[in-house]
């Protein structure tokens, strides 16, 4: 199945589903039918209003997913095509979406590994929601979309489908320090973050604080805050692995796995899903104003997450740079990036304090098989012929 019929595909499926809401007035997950979309871009949307446009939307995704191999339009038609399927791809990856996909992965693990044991004692029919479940689907649908969309894009500008150069190839230092910059960026905001819901934490422990019955029921809010931050400092953490030495080879305390590449996708998709989660949330907050009741005593927990859409923006674009780092040959169209080193390479100091790079010169073969080296000896160096 290539990449236009699995958005085709989920389209159809998925547009047809909301034929079946439009039809019976029943599953409409969004707008006024969510009852806690409070902090939802949909929240006002009525679902007899809803519901058919999803319907009409999909649909005409999905006919136009599947003429894709076959369209080739120029100018100003391809201009519009590529704005109508890019808002789509928008639409279904930061408008569906709201702040309960983010807090669903932040706890994640805490769900997965005290399951067994009955810890925490949730219902999980109250934690994935069917309004939870479609903003999932939105986002799987989205992503199969821009895949599409970004080879039709590719293939229409002449460049190569899979991955997008066209001629000549992209620096990869120059990328190198763009990502670095977005990567620190993408480090900053989420530690700011938990500094604060840590502190909040502590302060409420020692009682030198006492939470409002008006805004906050019990302290169970402050414990999923600070669940929150252990989740957004491993984030960051995660995050320095975008520029560092060993998000590129797996360390060696990593048994079995030490000295191996990492897989460029086991770090990019996972970074891109929480880019997408972080970007959604941040629009719906602050959108909403569910933030502005903490009123003045409550600011500095507020403003780490004004730079929320600052950070989904620098996670995405460290991710894009460590992608375009390290994707080496295309093993469609043969082209090749040099791919750029975290670090300087380290030099050796000569007689006289020039320095000199300790890689290896490529050679070149002549007669009889010797190597020779495709660089000249450096000033000052003896040669050793008679």
């Amino acid at each position: 199945m290539t990449r236009s019929h699995a958005a085709a595909a989920w389209a159809a499926l998925y547009g047809t589903l909301a034929l079946v809401w439009t039809a019976t007035g029943r599953g409409f997950p969004f707008g006024t039918n969510d009852p806690a979309g409070d902090a939802s871009l949909l929240r006002g949307l009525p679902a007899e209003v809803g519901a058919p446009l999803f319907a009409v939307v999909l649909l005409a995704t999905a006919v136009a997913a599947l003429s894709l191999p076959t369209l080739n339009p120029r100018g100003a038609a391809r201009t519009a095509l590529l704005a109508a399927g890019w808002s789509v791809v928008a639409v279904l990856l930061v408008v569906v979406p709201d702040m309960r996909l983010l807090a669903r992965a932040g706890y994640a693990p805490m769900l997965i590994v005290g399951a067994p044991f009955g810890w925490p004692p949730v219902d999980f029919a109250d934690v994935f929601t069917w309004p939870v479940i479609n903003m999932a689907v939105s986002v799987l649908g989205g992503l199969l979309l821009a895949r599409a969309l970004l080879a039709w894009q590719f293939r229409t500008a002449g460049a190569c489908v899979s991955c997008g150069r066209k001629g000549g190839t992209a620096s990869a230092a120059r990328v190198a320090r763009w990502g670095r910059r977005a990567a620190y960026t993408a480090v900053a905001i989420p530690v700011l973050y938990a500094v604060t819901r840590f502190g909040w934490l502590a302060v409420v422990l020692l009682g030198v604080v006492e939470l409002d019955p008006a805004d906050f029921d019990d302290d169970s809010v402050v414990w999923a805050g600070a669940g929150l931050g252990a989740f957004a400092c491993v984030g960051a953490v995660l995050t320095l692995g975008l520029v560092q030495r060993w998000g590129e080879v797996f360390p060696r305390w990593m048994v079995g796995l030490a000295g191996k590449r990492v897989p460029v996708k086991l770090a990019t998709v996972p970074a891109t899903v929480v880019a997408i989660f972080i970007t959604s949330a941040s629009l719906g907050l602050l959108s909403s104003g569910a933030m502005s009741h903490l009123g003045d005593e409550g600011v500095w927990l507020v403003a780490p997450m004004l730079l929320w859409p600052v950070w989904g923006v620098a996670l995405g674009a460290a991710t894009l740079a460590y992608h375009l780092r390290r994707r080496g040959t295309c093993r469609v169209c043969g082209a090749g990036d040099q791919e750029a080193p975290t670090t300087a390479s380290p030099t050796v100091r000569g007689a006289g304090g020039q320095g000199a790079s300790i890689t290896a010169s490529p050679t070149v073969r002549g007669a009889g098989g010797q190597g020779a080296p495709t660089t000249a000896p450096a000033a000052g160096s003896r040669s050793s012929a008679p």
